[in-house]
């Protein structure tokens, strides 16, 4: 006779557990680096790892929204984004000081310039998280996952 032990293991691996995405739109389908000024900081996750010598990799099945606000999602601001969301994740989990912010706003800008926005609207979208993306690098303001399972 099997052990209860045993029964509950059968019956967990019968219910399914998923969590509801309420921020995200786009998912990473491989690996992608990019080299930051961002040096001296080390940290590695599911998801990122940022080398000490300035190396961000952000990895496959990494999740983001996207360019915010009322920026378009368009080719030359997917890559500057999702550089800037992976910065700002860093931020807010504490692996980066929250003074390194303008730095991943520079970035944004950058990367927006290299991919082929031009210079006002590069600066129009450096001016806008500068302005209103204070509370979303605060470490703490990740908003709360729900896992959820069922039977």
């Amino acid at each position: 006779m099997p052990s209860t032990e045993c029964a509950r293991d059968d019956a967990r691996s019968m219910s399914v557990c998923y969590q509801e995405l309420h921020r995200y739109k786009y998912q990473v389908l491989r690996p992608y680096r990019h080299r930051t000024r961002i040096c001296g900081f080390t940290f590695e996750s599911d998801y990122l790892k940022l080398d000490a010598d300035g190396t961000l990799e952000v990895r496959k099945t990494y999740a983001w929204d996207g360019p915010s606000g009322p920026a378009p999602d368009v080719p030359c601001l997917m890559r500057a984004s999702l550089v800037h969301d992976a910065l700002y994740q860093l931020i807010r989990e504490r692996a980066i000081p929250f003074e390194l912010r303008d730095l991943a706003d520079r970035l944004l800008q950058g990367i927006a310039r290299e991919d082929g926005l031009p210079r006002p609207l590069a600066a129009a979208v450096y001016w806008a998280v500068r302005l209103f993306g204070r509370s979303c690098a605060r470490p703490g303001s990740e908003a709360e996952t729900l896992l959820i399972c069922v039977p």
